[in-house]
């Protein structure tokens, strides 16, 4: 039986110099009103999705490229939470704004149905649309908690209104629906935050693939230690997303020793966080490892993190990149 290789990027794109300039003026200078900010967001959202049919992927990343980070539209959405001060994300030369839970999060919006809706309007009727939201326990993890209830609690109530999102998303048109949880790959992580992810990301992906959509499950920047990774193959996904672009040997060397707990193998083999053009000699040789080591069935190349890291004309070369790593595989393969 011939291997499946699917081709998409991991998550959202960085915004040109024109949006950035735009959002500037209107933000900091009152220069520029909501109108003009709509249109110049939109029509460069059009560009980065056009990007990614023009290279060949038929799923869709919507490129967030509006989002100043992936926990503030969520956070403003929601009573009792604020955000406040600047924050590095992860090991990454960007920053976020820390949500401040002061009592648990009530919904006063959803953030994601909307923009399916939107997009589903514009793509073609073949291309797949995917949404990537952000993991409750990463999410809990990175906010300071000033409820008086446990991390735990918290990240429960955020899977709770994620799963919202996401069965309105996947109702609304999405087609592939993906949770990430970085700090799964932090030094600072344990089983424990794995075993809480795993239940927590099955509640929110459950609600997806009840509607029909696809699931993945990615851990973007790094890879997560042996015992932390063990955890994560209960999670009810059709893909479990490694970043093997950051760390190879350490990637195939868990893949080998744990194998994928039943999921398909989710390889972030184009390196999201750099300029270079990536080898695909290289991205086979890995590829065969991988596949080799887990008898994988199912391949699903993508990039090892967000594109918002890199200038968008790099985004869109490593888009690029990546459909064409999945094209001559997948030709080699079958």
């Amino acid at each position: 039986m011939p291997l499946v290789v699917e081709a998409e990027v991991l998550g959202g794109y960085p915004r040109s110099e024109r949006v950035r300039k735009t959002l500037r003026r209107f933000e900091e200078k009152a220069e520029e009103g909501f109108v003009d900010v709509a249109r110049t967001v939109w029509e460069d959202t059009l560009l980065v999705v056009g990007a990614q049919l023009g290279a060949g992927l038929t799923t869709v990343v919507d490129p967030v490229i509006d989002w100043h980070d992936p926990l503030r539209p969520f956070a403003e959405a929601w009573r009792n939470v604020a955000v406040d001060g600047l924050l590095r994300w992860f090991d990454n030369n960007f920053f976020y704004r820390i949500p401040v839970f002061t009592d648990m999060p009530d919904p006063k919006k959803l953030v994601t149905p909307p923009r399916v809706i939107q997009l589903k309007k514009v793509l073609p009727k073949f291309a797949r649309l995917k949404i990537v939201l952000p993991g409750p326990v990463t999410f809990a993890k990175l906010s300071k908690n000033m409820t008086g209830r446990s991390l735990e609690e918290l990240a429960a109530e955020i899977a709770a209104i994620l799963a919202r999102e996401v069965e309105k998303a996947a109702e609304a048109g999405a087609a592939v629906v993906q949770v990430d949880e970085p700090f799964l790959a932090d030094v600072d992580a344990t089983p424990d935050d794995a075993e809480l992810a795993a239940e927590l990301a099955s509640r929110i992906l459950g609600a997806a693939s009840a509607k029909g959509a696809a699931t993945r499950l990615a851990i973007p920047y790094n890879v997560p230690e042996p015992q932390v990774y063990e955890k994560l193959l209960s999670v009810k996904a059709d893909y479990i997303v490694l970043s093997m672009a950051d760390n190879p040997a350490k990637a195939l060397q868990l893949l080998q020793a744990k194998g994928l707990g039943g999921h398909g193998l989710g390889a972030g083999i184009v390196q999201a966080r750099d300029i270079y053009p990536d080898s695909y000699e290289k991205a086979r040789e890995t590829l065969d490892k991988a596949v080799e080591a887990t008898g994988a069935e199912k391949l699903l190349v993508t990039t090892s993190a967000w594109l918002d890291l890199i200038p968008l004309n790099y985004a869109i070369e490593k888009t690029r990149i990546v459909a064409t790593i999945a094209e001559r595989y997948r030709a080699e393969k079958q």
